[in-house]
């Protein structure tokens, strides 16, 4: 996938970072370099490599799933702004 400098300019607005005329040739040089190597990573055969969770062979330790705390539902949704149906409700933030 090549980018360009159309590219780095529409990313620079969309994440509204501010990107200097100057560095605008590096960071598409850089991005690129990036995503070359996504493309040589994304060609490499892991049909025989088994997935897995860890790198190493670490194995994590587990506490017992056990309800330990009472449930206060009721008691904390009596104080919330507002409620409906057990669930807290929160002001639109989106159109």
């Amino acid at each position: 996938m090549a980018v360009d400098r159309s590219d780095i300019v529409k990313l620079g607005e969309l994440a509204r970072l501010q990107i200097s005329e100057e560095t605008i040739d590096e960071v598409t040089r850089r991005l690129g370099d990036v995503l070359a190597l996504v493309d040589q990573l994304q060609a490499a055969d892991t049909d025989a490599v088994k997935p897995m969770a860890h790198p190493f062979d670490a194995v994590q330790r587990l506490r017992a799933d056990e309800v330990t705390e009472p449930n206060q539902r009721d008691a904390f949704q009596a104080i919330a702004p507002a409620t409906e149906d057990g669930l807290y409700l929160v002001p639109k933030v989106i159109d």
